[in-house]
């Protein structure tokens, strides 16, 4: 039987969250709220009903699973009080502004018996699961360097994304998605955070930033964002002890060059403007392959399906607390570091 879904902010994401639910094979939408008359009179349009406030959603014991969509500044309030009215929560990323924020959520999903996670999508995107495919796969061998990059040239949404005091910028918009990506791609522990923030657009808040990860395992990781690039650098760019890997932008396939053979017989010399060179030399067919790697299935709405399992007990949370907390704490490191200038010792 289906889950009943109420969904708490009827925003873009909100919307996005309201639409799947309503043509999914394991939940239905109950209903959705929002502060905003306007977006309720538009759900009502649309025939999905209005609940009158958030007491009414948390006395409604037929509301299965709880879905908050909305700004980053108010989900700690909402989810506790929606856990402690004994419902099953999902909040959308950043699930929090701090660590001790996110402790209080967990600390109330603890003390109500009741499944608490956060809707992590982009574990769904296909160049994450591209990039992740080969690094497991060994082919090319060990990572070295993993590259990953989002560039727009729009600036911030003119909307709460731009304010500070309700959680805007990039680090905490886009910043906490491909941190998490990265993540699950490079285990081990973090021993340095090294973060730069930019202010083209707004100095309110960070509209692009630059984040280096040094893994305690030597792999580096360059996180970066930005809204001011009007010529986009390639999306992920993985650097490994035998090969590269390299995808240019979500639509495209991963291009994967693995090295046979480290010497070449013969070195022709390359000429450049201003010279010659053989350290920038092409490599030939006889010591590298050169070939696209098939683009992995993926459909986002496994979350939902896990999380229905997840309920019923048959499964794990795809999206793990402890997982969110790490994202959280190397969010918090990167804004340490950008304010004073520094690099940062960390164990996380």
């Amino acid at each position: 039987m289906k889950k009943n879904v109420v969904v708490i902010g009827y925003g873009g994401q909100g919307g996005w969250h309201a639409d799947h639910a309503l043509k999914s094979d394991v939940v239905t939408l109950r209903g959705v709220y929002d502060i905003k008359e306007e977006r309720n009179e538009l759900a009502r349009s649309r025939g999905i009903k209005v609940y009158a406030s958030l007491d009414e959603i948390c006395a409604d014991k037929d509301a299965e699973i709880c879905v908050v969509a909305t700004p980053n500044d108010v989900h700690e309030d909402i989810v506790v009080r929606l856990l402690k009215s004994g419902h099953n929560v999902v909040c959308e990323k950043p699930v929090a502004l701090s660590v001790d924020s996110f402790d209080k959520m967990t600390a109330a999903a603890r003390e109500s018996g009741k499944l608490f996670t956060v809707h992590q999508n982009r574990r769904w995107d296909v160049d994450f699961l591209a990039i992740k495919e080969i690094v497991d796969s060994g082919k090319i061998g060990a990572p070295i360097n993993i590259e990953s990059r989002i560039h727009g040239s729009r600036g911030i949404p003119s909307d709460w994304r731009c304010h500070k005091r309700y959680g805007g910028g990039m680090i905490l918009d886009w910043g906490v998605h491909l941190i998490d990506q990265i993540l699950q791609i490079i285990p081990g522990k973090i021993e340095r955070v090294y973060c730069e923030t930019t202010h083209i657009t707004t100095d309110e808040v960070d509209d692009g930033f630059k984040l280096l990860l040094t893994f305690e395992n030597g792999v580096r990781s360059l996180v970066e964002v930005g809204t001011y690039n009007f010529l986009a650098l390639p999306r992920f760019y993985l650097q490994a002890k035998k090969g590269t890997a390299l995808i240019t932008d979500w639509r495209q396939n991963a291009r994967v060059a693995y090295c046979k053979a480290w010497n070449e017989a013969d070195v022709l010399p390359v000429q450049t403007a201003a010279g010659i060179t053989k350290t920038m030399a092409p490599r030939d067919s006889i010591t590298l392959d050169e070939y696209d790697w098939t683009r992995p299935a993926s459909d986002v709405h496994d979350f939902y399906r896990n999380l229905v399992a997840a309920i019923d007990g048959k499964a794990e949370p795809i999206v793990k607390l402890p997982e969110v907390r790490r994202v959280l704490r190397v969010m918090e490191e990167a804004f340490n570091s950008a304010a004073s200038g520094n690099a940062i010792s960390v164990s996380i």
